[in-house]
């Protein structure tokens, strides 16, 4: 976030920059790979502090073993670990979904609970995670706000908040609802591969005539130069 952020977009300038942002990708969706709501429930819980291309070289290998909430808690804790070695705080994160796996068996009759209130009782599961499950694998337009959402929000004027739940109500009040379902994945991915943290490539920009940041400028012509 830049030293002195932008000041708000108003709602007819949010809509023109999230409309921009979906032109080119109309149906996003998560770069997790997973084929059920337990294997994507699983990726997320996995996802923290790991990349998602980590993840899916993780979860390859955990799935072909264990794709079910059953043969998870038979698979156990020290079987998970061993499947996601590679990934950062593997150790939590294998105790938390086989635990999270033995609640959905014991219960939720090994189904993915689609309240909130369900969700975040789950081991690793909080309100980020929560809105993920409930925004990719349900449908509900919630908008999880990781480090990129959260970034974007405040850099471009979008939605500007000091922590991840002021953001998350500001982008929730100001995004027309046409937008909310797919909101999510357009502002991950737009932080992910254009606004970046520390080299934002704004030269390449979809939406930088409607961006407020005052230092894009500099970004664009560094990257044109």
């Amino acid at each position: 976030m830049p030293d002195q952020a932008p000041r708000a977009m108003t709602e007819s300038e949010a809509e023109a920059f999230i409309a921009r942002l979906a032109e080119s990708d109309p149906h996003p969706t998560t770069e997790l790979n997973y084929t059920t709501p337990f294997e994507l429930l699983v990726a997320v819980i996995l996802s923290a502090q790991s990349t998602d291309v980590g993840v899916n070289k993780a979860t390859a290998g955990l799935f072909a073993a264990a794709s079910t909430p059953q043969a998870m808690v038979e698979l156990g804790e020290a079987g998970i670990r061993e499947h996601i070695r590679t990934l950062g705080l593997f150790n939590n994160k294998a105790r938390n979904v086989a635990e999270m796996a033995r609640l959905l068996v014991d219960d939720y009759g090994g189904e993915v609970p689609e309240r909130r209130a369900d969700l975040e009782r789950l081991p690793g599961v909080g309100r980020k995670t929560a809105n993920v499950i409930l925004n990719t694998a349900f449908g509900h337009p919630t908008i999880a706000v990781d480090t990129h959402i959260f970034r974007v929000a405040n850099r471009t004027g979008l939605a500007p908040g000091g922590n991840v739940t002021a953001v998350e109500r500001a982008l929730e009040a100001i995004l027309p609802t046409a937008y909310k379902r797919h909101a999510h994945h357009w502002l991950i991915l737009h932080g992910r591969y254009t606004c970046k943290a520390r080299r934002p490539a704004c030269g390449e920009c979809r939406a930088y005539d409607l961006c407020l940041w005052g230092e894009k400028a500099n970004y664009a012509e560094s990257a044109a130069s």
